[in-house]
């Protein structure tokens, strides 16, 4: 039988990997649509306006999930976790109100104009109002992984009474391991939506859409990833320089490492021990953890017996890191691959396209890998030498926490699939709608993808000779021709 500690842990740690998929992709999903609306300005090329509808109806539902399940987080510190906000509420209390005035509020206050203003308001209006959604979700980026990395990192209060009080708000907010971890989020959403936008572009482009807006934003989407995979490899370099200098536990059990040595081996995979504080079949390469982590091949490492009692779980962390590291490189070989081939011969073979598919919610699986590797990285700390996660849970029965937790896997379970249903329900109409003519309005508010009701450019018939529908092929079946570079 689970006890109260652990129950309530699950039960914020299924919240939190609920929520954080969909900011994870609306954070950098509202640049993407700010530079299609930007390029339909400067142009007035309808492909970009067909671009822009399209997935401006996804970031609305991924908003609107991700507002929602991130409303019952904070409803848990008062009744999961009450000891956090009794002990650091000072802190994370104007932290989070920050959140809500500077980047909620701003997100909230423009997004209408975003969604449905496209015909009530001037172009400059409109696009300056998909601007300032794209700056409030950053911002909102900004303040909660603040308060994240200062949990990590503490600095800049002290302790009365057993309560934090801040002292210098420019070191609490900009604390040790904050300019690392929110740039590493932030290259993570660009990741996560590049590939979500290559995905859904492909998957378009395999059920017989030749048109020419999944094209180009499978180019887009591709050339971000390109750029961004080995970015993300330089910043993750540093933050694992930085973790390794403010906490070095968290390390040791990333590497697997049970005993302080010099010239540490990476392990490619192991099976940890815990209990005898040893692994089993270690797949290694020698020395190169030392040389990855000290740019040193002889470099210490301290090791998880320097940290008894006060060290996560070693095995979690393990894995975890292993997933993410190996999901960022499966993600940098086939963008890479694919956004060269697009440069050479300027068409994907299906299988390559498929594999794109494949990849569609890859960025999910990373973000959750390398947050969980963060927060069980910090255990057995709610924040970090000031408060454990046991001190900070309540004592409700188990019983109450049980219950909200099966409603919650519940509701997550059918928001998913509902989720999940709709984006490629949407990509699957879109499919049967006309190539953009010749005569299309450049500012016709119903010239988006899958806008068929009252729109004289939009034909379902299956006579138009420029229009490929959803049962149809490419030639040979081998590979689909995108536009000229």
């Amino acid at each position: 039988m689970f006890e109260t500690l652990m129950l309530s842990r699950i039960q914020f740690a299924a919240n939190i990997s609920f929520h954080i998929l969909f900011p994870t992709i609306t954070i950098a999903l509202s640049w993407f649509l700010f530079f299609f609306k930007l390029r339909f300005d400067q142009t007035a090329d309808p492909v970009w306006m067909r671009a822009y509808r399209f997935w401006v109806k996804i970031f609305a539902i991924t908003f609107a999930i991700g507002v929602v399940s991130g409303i019952t987080m904070s409803f848990q510190f008062g009744t999961n976790w009450p000891k956090f906000m009794e002990t650091v509420g000072n802190i994370a209390g104007p932290l989070l109100g920050y959140e809500v005035l500077t980047a909620f509020f701003l997100e909230a206050g423009f997004l209408g104009i975003m969604l449905f203003g496209i015909n009530r308001v001037s172009p400059r209006i409109h696009t300056t109002a998909t601007l300032i959604v794209a700056i409030g979700t950053t911002l909102s980026a900004f303040w909660i992984l603040a308060l994240n990395s200062w949990m990590q990192t503490p600095q800049g209060f002290e302790m009365r009474d057993g309560v934090a009080f801040p002292l210098d708000w420019f070191a609490i907010i900009f604390n040790p391991s904050f300019p690392y971890r929110l740039t590493h989020m932030l290259i993570a959403s660009g990741l996560t939506a590049a590939f979500l936008i290559a995905g859904i572009s492909a998957y378009r482009l395999l059920k017989g859409d030749d048109k020419k807006a999944p094209k180009l934003t499978l180019k887009i989407a591709l050339t971000v990833a390109m750029v961004l995979t080995p970015l993300q490899v330089f910043v993750g370099d540093m933050h694992g320089l930085n973790t390794l200098e403010h906490q070095p536990q968290k390390i040791a059990a990333m590497e697997g490492i049970w005993h302080t040595e010099k010239s540490a081996p990476l392990l490619l995979f192991a099976i940890p021990d815990e209990k005898n504080k040893e692994n089993h079949f270690e797949l290694a390469i020698p020395a190169m953890a030392s040389f990855i982590l000290t740019h040193d091949f002889n470099g210490e490492i301290k090791g998880l017996n320097e940290f008894e009692g006060n060290h996560p779980p070693v095995a979690p962390v393990f894995y975890a890191f292993r997933v993410m590291v190996g999901l960022g490189m499966l993600m940098l070989v086939i963008a890479w691959a694919a956004r060269i081939q697009l440069w050479r011969k300027n068409h994907l073979p299906v299988w390559m396209l498929r594999a794109l598919v494949f990849m569609t919610f890859s960025g999910w699986l990373g973000t959750l890998a390398g947050w969980y590797v963060t927060e069980i990285g910090r255990q057995p700390w709610l924040v970090t030498g000031v408060l454990t996660v046991k001190d900070a849970a309540t004592t409700i029965a188990p019983g109450n926490v049980a219950l909200s937790l099966s409603l919650y896997l519940l509701l997550y379970v059918v928001l998913m699939t509902a989720y999940l249903h709709t984006i490629f329900t949407m990509a699957g109409r879109a499919i049967e709608i006309e190539e953009i003519g010749n005569d299309e309005s450049s500012t016709d508010g119903n010239s988006g993808d899958g806008d068929k009701q009252n729109n004289p450019l939009v034909k379902t018939s299956s006579k138009s000779s420029g229009e490929l529908r959803s049962g149809s092929r490419f030639p040979n079946n081998s590979s689909v021709d995108l536009i000229k570079e």
